[in-house]
């Protein structure tokens, strides 16, 4: 089995000193340097010789080459070249590492050309199941997160580090601070856990706030009860658009064009909902249900479009 080097906080420090380098908080170069932590990582991935793992965020490669000795085939996305030639010393001698030197996304809604391709080629004819695993950069996490759950692509689980207060978010359930449609558009597809909250010493240069570990992993019978995936998506942005409104009037407001109240009416009660129902307040279950209902009373489907649901 081919040797990898494992990156410790000094071996870090040093590898950059030595090319000139420091992390740029710009890019959220921030390294996982507690190894007993990576390890984790990679285990809770199940990582295995059918897997196709995407990396977000490469840095200096330590995860990288962890990746590389159990997967088929791992594709490392880094922006940063710099920092790209770092990840490609350390998976050198590997034939199963494709690196790319570009941004992740094309905008927060669309993956960029290079990894769509990329992804394209690796899961053609090869058998491969697709795995998010990264200690992905604070700023790209929830359109990268949200973009693979909205995509075609049949990934089988993610295990990330994100920030700790959007972990939350995405578990959060109804009547809570935290609830939003980011929540329900995970959690009625998905089974989310966090596996473990990360104090910022784990992390070099250490950042102000902590970060989560999260595992995420599809449930096709969750999903299988959405009738439109692009609907539901546009349907959960419009109604925590106001969320602490009522939501009669807030879909009396988006429908407006296309339906009378009484229409609106008769949809709230056949749920059982009461006249001051607000979108915080009802499950994922019960938000999906009100979008399957709408989508049959409008009549047609989303523009086709998938926006990321963002945290209204």
């Amino acid at each position: 089995m081919k040797q990898v080097v494992r990156q410790t906080r000094t071996h870090i420090g040093d590898l950059l000193a030595r090319h000139g380098l420091r992390p740029r908080h710009d890019l959220g170069q921030n390294f996982l340097v507690d190894l007993n932590l990576l390890d984790f990582l990679v285990v809770q991935a199940e990582i295995g010789p059918s897997d196709l793992i995407l990396e977000i965020g490469s840095g200096t490669g330590s995860l990288t080459a962890a990746l590389a000795l159990q997967a088929g085939a791992v594709i490392s996305v880094e922006v940063d070249a710099h920092m790209q030639r770092l990840t490609a010393d350390a998976v050198e001698g590997f034939t199963n590492v494709t690196l790319l030197g570009s941004d992740v996304l094309k905008n927060k809604n669309h993956f960029s050309a290079e990894v769509l391709d990329a992804l394209d080629r690796g899961l053609r004819d090869t058998g491969l199941q697709l795995k998010l695993v990264a200690n992905l950069p604070y700023g790209v996490a929830t359109p990268v997160i949200s973009n693979l759950v909205a995509s075609a692509y049949p990934w089988e689980r993610m295990v990330v580090t994100i920030q700790y207060e959007l972990a939350q978010r995405m578990v959060a359930k109804e009547s809570t601070a935290d609830y939003s449609a980011l929540s329900v558009w995970l959690q009625s597809q998905c089974r989310l856990e966090i596996l473990k909250r990360l104090p910022p010493d784990v992390f070099w240069p250490r950042p102000k706030v902590a970060s989560a570990m999260i595992r995420i992993d599809p449930d096709p019978a969750l999903r299988a009860k959405i009738a439109s995936r692009e609907f539901l998506h546009q349907f959960l942005r419009g109604v925590f658009q106001q969320r602490r409104k009522v939501l009669r009037n807030v879909l009396i407001g988006m429908y407006r064009r296309e339906l009378d109240r009484t229409q609106i009416d008769d949809v709230l009660k056949s749920r059982e909902l009461k006249d001051d129902a607000r979108a915080e307040q009802l499950s994922p279950a019960q938000l999906v249900d009100l979008s399957n209902d709408f989508f049959k009373l409008l009549g047609t489907a989303a523009d086709g479009t998938l926006p990321v649901a963002e945290d209204s």
